[in-house]
């Protein structure tokens, strides 16, 4: 563990050196082509580092912050455009909101907000959820489904949370939450778009959303030009789920997990359409049902074509080996830490 460690920390040392470069040249170098070319180098060393690192929580979440979302980032910054434009004031908080899936809160509702036990619920859920796969082999494969979804869910925003609230403290500022309890969602677009994995839609908006939809509105109607921006973003957000699912298990793509992104795309869109017209008006579903479906498409789906590669390949055991020896970790350090206090004492 300590040396992996030490492979981390080297890790987002690069990427600090590496943003404070950026920082230099978007403040000497206009945007547009001259600024990208200068921003590539990086952008080719941030899909170099997670392979340095092993661990499947390291290399995961490596990949996520810097191989895809920090790369999107500093394109868009390139052109003026995206979360990292206007310019931060210092290079402290351009390293934080390139680096980290973070977003400034525009308009805060607390309000809507759940109560805070809510998160320690979902917190004894996952711990109860990693002991569930001592008994896996006496599971149903409906009950390891669900029981992956919940894992894949809660283990992301175990992660996510605590790191929002750690540097919306540091930075002084409200941040956006990465989930919106997308166990609510009552549509394809509620759960894509308000829900999951906000800081992902809020990249592939302005990166490839509304400049495929502006291109093909000049020959199609804007129906089709709708449908095409949401098919595209859908469509990249596979390919880079690829390239994340290659860092987790090192090995060739199988074009499963794109399929899958390819497939809600379209019935994302399809949705939507269909939301337009007057029969789908007049219909009138209640929210209960409306959730079932949405969620219950998306495990389904989820099943057929984003697990079977991870599962296969023993990542979501990993997963769980690797939280169960995190766990230790602390408790060892803790107590060795509490034992020399004691002894000094």
């Amino acid at each position: 563990m300590e040396e992996e460690l030490m492979s981390l920390i080297k890790v987002w040392v690069y990427a600090t050196i590496s943003i404070s470069y950026c920082y230099y040249i978007s403040t000497r170098i206009k945007a547009g082509v001259f600024r990208l070319l200068s921003v590539l180098p990086v952008c080719v060393l941030f899909l170099v580092l997670p392979l340095f690192v092993s661990s499947v929580h390291f290399s995961g979440s490596t990949a996520f912050f810097l191989a895809w979302l920090a790369n999107f980032k500093l394109i868009l910054l390139s052109f003026d455009q995206g979360p990292l434009f206007p310019l931060p004031p210092n290079l402290s908080r351009l390293i934080c909101f390139t680096c980290f899936p973070i977003k400034l809160q525009q308009n805060p509702k607390p309000q809507n907000q759940l109560p805070k036990w809510v998160f320690a619920i979902k917190l004894a859920i996952f711990g109860l959820l990693l002991y569930m796969y001592e008994y896996k082999q006496y599971m149903s494969p409906t009950v390891l489904l669900v029981l992956y979804s919940l894992h894949i869910y809660l283990e992301y925003e175990i992660l996510l949370a605590p790191l929002k609230v750690l540097l919306s403290i540091s930075l002084g500022c409200d941040l956006e939450p990465q989930f919106n309890e997308p166990y609510l969602a009552t549509s394809l677009q509620d759960f894509w778009g308000r829900r999951w994995n906000l800081m992902v839609p809020a990249i592939l908006r302005p990166a490839v959303y509304v400049p495929v939809r502006r291109m093909a509105g000049r020959k199609m109607n804007s129906d089709q030009a709708l449908f095409l921006g949401v098919f595209a973003s859908f469509l990249v957000s596979g390919v880079v789920h690829e390239l994340i699912f290659f860092y987790f298990t090192r090995e060739s793509p199988t074009g499963e997990v794109t399929l899958f992104f390819v497939l809600h795309g379209v019935c994302t869109a399809a949705e939507g359409a269909a939301k337009r017209t007057s029969l789908v008006r007049r219909l009138k579903m209640s929210q209960m049902v409306s959730r079932l479906l949405t969620v219950g498409f998306v495990v389904l789906t989820g099943g057929w074509l984003f697990f079977p590669q991870l599962t296969r390949s023993g990542m979501i055991e990993r997963l769980a080996d690797e939280a169960f020896l995190f766990i230790d970790f602390v408790k060892h350090k803790f107590f060795y830490l509490r034992r020399n206090k004691l002894l000094k004492s």
